[in-house]
């Protein structure tokens, strides 16, 4: 495959995927900003979709089930290269290693976020995230983990395996492809603010920087899944009890 058709093919999954969420977090940035001060501004994820709860179940695992379509894209366009999950570093080997792996980095990366999160929310940097609907129901704690697996699993494997390897076919040195990813996972956060941006782009060059050490993704995703699940099923079960909300 020529640069040029390696290239479209880049801003195509990018346009279908991260590169449209960083487009309209861009978007949601700045209408907050113009709407009054940031450190008043909120983001929301996992909100609910419908005041009907059999219908905002439905809306919420349909939501879940097509954002992992980019995916399944990435899967097959490198599958002409031949063993794609290989170059995604997603062979099925040494699972305890990688959820050791993963732990790890999950500790490494979360307890650093926090103090961030704080520190962006006292400079006025950062929108108050709140990371669960504003109705639970039964299910929430079921959807909630799914959708921090999809989160997972699209953002490792698109930001990280595809985006890095296709700059590494493109000949990109390895310090330009990981400072590429770690870019792009800030800028999709941004609607959360400056300082949850710039704690992504830090996570993602440590992220980045692993897979072009290791070649494998297994421990990525397990390490943001586990970031996921306490910021959602955590924020779901304790935000009273620590006082935010």
């Amino acid at each position: 495959m020529t640069n040029r058709r390696l290239r479209l093919e880049v801003w195509v999954v990018l346009g279908l995927s991260l590169g449209q969420s960083a487009v309209y977090a861009v978007v949601s940035l700045v209408a907050a900003m113009t709407r009054g001060p940031l450190a008043d501004a909120t983001a929301t994820l996992n909100r609910n979709q419908s005041e009907r709860e059999w219908l905002d179940l439905v809306l919420q695992v349909l939501s879940i089930g097509f954002a992992l379509v980019p995916v399944v894209l990435v899967v097959y366009l490198l599958s002409a290269d031949g063993e794609p999950l290989r170059r995604l570093g997603l062979e099925r080997r040494r699972p305890v290693q990688a959820l050791a792996a993963g732990t790890g980095l999950a500790l490494a990366i979360g307890l650093p976020g926090l103090g961030l999160y704080a520190l962006g929310r006292a400079l006025g940097m950062t929108a108050q995230v709140i990371p669960v609907p504003d109705h639970a129901y039964w299910w929430t704690v079921p959807v909630l983990i799914l959708a921090a697996i999809e989160n997972a699993v699209v953002e490792e494997v698109i930001a990280v395996g595809y985006l890095v390897t296709r700059l590494r076919d493109l000949r990109w040195a390895p310090w330009a492809a990981i400072v590429a990813s770690a870019l792009l996972r800030g800028s999709y956060h941004l609607y959360q603010g400056f300082g949850q941006a710039l704690g992504n782009v830090a996570m993602g060059l440590v992220f980045a920087w692993w897979f072009q050490r290791t070649k494998r993704l297994l421990p990525l995703i397990v390490a943001h899944t586990l970031l996921d699940l306490v910021a959602f099923v955590g924020y779901l079960w304790f935000a009273d009890d620590l006082g935010l909300r």
